[in-house]
């Protein structure tokens, strides 16, 4: 049985229209181009869930054709260095995304010329990791605050704005500006490095490759407001571009930071050519997303799943302290002006719920499977709720009867015993890769075993939601089978130290 999601982007016809538009853009400037990157280069798996049928390597495909004209400069905001701010889509620091980015610009075929420390006002820990970059044999520059930063167009382009900041040694025409995520400065150092090539005599522009938000798609568009709501934690906003409709008399979608900045880039434009070659902050960006939804309904279904999911991950990131009621109201703003609620748009939340409550109040795990069928799983004695719910989703892929034992307790017995008398966990119960690694050592025994096994892969794409915040291994192990998880904000033990 095999579980097709619908598609409503077409990638193809994206990768062609964006490539033309960017090489233009190229031929446009002719010397120098910083393309400053929005959103993730080749894991934008939020673009993915938003616009079913977009690849999250969609960007790097395009970009590997300019590999030998092109640079990539990673930037990190010393702020984000020091507070440790996560991936949540991967679960690791900014820091340390920065190390996996370069290796994986480089097994690509990119060329990484350096990193950019920006917002920096002498963090311990951004310094540690300036040493850190530096150790590898990694170029390293800093940028600083501006006083006044994006209104002060005077003091910004000076020598005691811009000017403060180290001048990035480039040796390729086009660089790539992209950083583990929102908010790290890119855009601020592209400008920065105009004004510092302009100094120097050097021909050079700047344009925006970008996915959200759609500037031709309405402002309150799902896939729109599914970015706001990513970007919570930020405060992004968005909005029409005045800019763009005083020029074109044309209503396009932007927002608040580049609206914000875009007089900063004019000032700059005017003092390199005297003349700035953009009318608005739309004109700025290469972004051609709008031009290949081929299913807007399957869009906006996805999109309105995304912002429940932002939701929910909110709500947890609070009860984990590492997020605010501000961003929980944000969401709970753009739910509203969706016109959507949990209960209508993610009904795994729902059976999860009640499979709790039919179970003693136990944690319980619901999976919606791509077909749109639901399957739950509880905690017992052998099986976290987590585990039990893979193995029955597992079952119903496979067409195995429910009654059926993929996995003997000859087989998990011993692993819990491993676990509590050798390695000295109090928790007995298999989590979901101990229960994935049993499955396949079943698997050469157990022609359903086997059944089950071979349908792994048709997972990814499934809604789940879990009446506990999940271990850090279950989180990681459902993200990586491609299965989008969401938890109530409740631990499931009233310790105070969690895993």
């Amino acid at each position: 049985m095999i579980f097709q999601r619908k598609i409503g982007f077409d990638n193809d016809m994206y990768i062609e229209k964006q490539s033309e538009q960017i090489l233009k853009r190229v031929d446009e400037f002719g010397g120098r181009l910083y393309l400053e990157l929005g959103g993730k280069l080749f894991d934008d798996f939020h673009a993915s869930r938003v616009l079913p049928g977009f690849k999250p390597d969609s960007k790097l495909q395009m970009l590997l054709k300019l590999r030998d004209h092109a640079e990539v400069v990673i930037v990190i905001s010393a702020g984000d260095i020091e507070n440790n701010k996560i991936r949540r889509d991967l679960g690791i620091s900014y820091d340390s995304d920065v190390l996996r980015l370069m290796d994986a610009f480089t097994s690509a075929g990119l060329f990484v010329g350096s990193v950019v420390i920006t917002q920096f006002d002498g963090q311990p820990a951004a310094l540690k990791f300036k040493e850190k970059l530096m150790g590898l044999g990694i170029k390293v520059f800093m940028h600083y605050p501006i006083d006044g930063y994006p209104y002060n167009v005077r003091k910004i382009v000076s020598e005691d704005g811009f000017g403060k900041n180290e001048y990035i040694e480039t040796t390729r025409p086009v660089v790539i500006m992209t950083a583990p995520g929102p908010g790290s400065g890119k855009m601020a150092t592209c400008l920065s490095q105009l004004y510092h090539d302009n100094l120097r005599g050097i021909k050079a522009g700047y344009a925006k490759f970008e996915t959200f938000p759609v500037w031709n798609l309405p402002l309150k568009h799902p896939v729109n407001l599914a970015y706001e709501a990513a970007t919570a934690d930020l405060n992004d906003v968005n909005m029409i571009d005045p800019y763009h409709l005083e020029a074109y008399g044309i209503s396009t979608v932007n927002y608040n930071r580049d609206v914000e900045v875009f007089p900063v880039l004019n000032a700059m434009f005017e003092k390199i050519e005297g003349v700035s070659p953009y009318k608005s902050p739309t004109d700025m960006g290469v972004n051609m997303v709008g031009y290949c939804i081929t299913d807007d309904a399957v869009c906006c279904k996805a999109s309105h799943e995304e912002i429940v999911r932002r939701f929910f991950t909110t709500l947890c990131d609070k009860k984990l302290g590492q997020q605010n009621d501000k961003a929980i109201a944000k969401i709970e703003s753009l739910m509203n002006q969706a016109g959507i609620s949990v209960e209508n748009v993610r009904p795994t939340v729902k059976a999860a719920i009640t499979k709790s409550e039919q179970t003693g109040s136990r944690p319980a795990v619901a999976i919606e499977l791509p077909n749109g069928q639901i399957v739950t799983g509880k905690t017992s004695d052998l099986l976290g709720a987590a585990s039990a719910v893979l193995l029955n989703s597992l079952k119903v892929i496979a067409g195995i009867d429910d009654d059926e034992l993929l996995i003997q307790r000859e087989i998990i017995e011993p692993i819990q015993s491993l676990k509590t008398s050798i390695l000295g966990n109090h928790n007995p119960r298999l989590h979901t890769d101990e229960i994935l690694i049993a499955l396949t050592m079943s698997a050469v025994t157990n022609e359903n075993a086997k059944k089950a096994f071979d349908v792994l892969k048709e997972l990814k794409g499934s809604e789940a939601h879990a009446t506990v915040i999940l271990s850090q291994v279950d989180r990681d192990t459902f993200r990586k089978l491609g299965i989008n998880l969401t938890c109530e904000p409740h631990h499931e033990s009233k310790k105070l130290y969690h895993k």
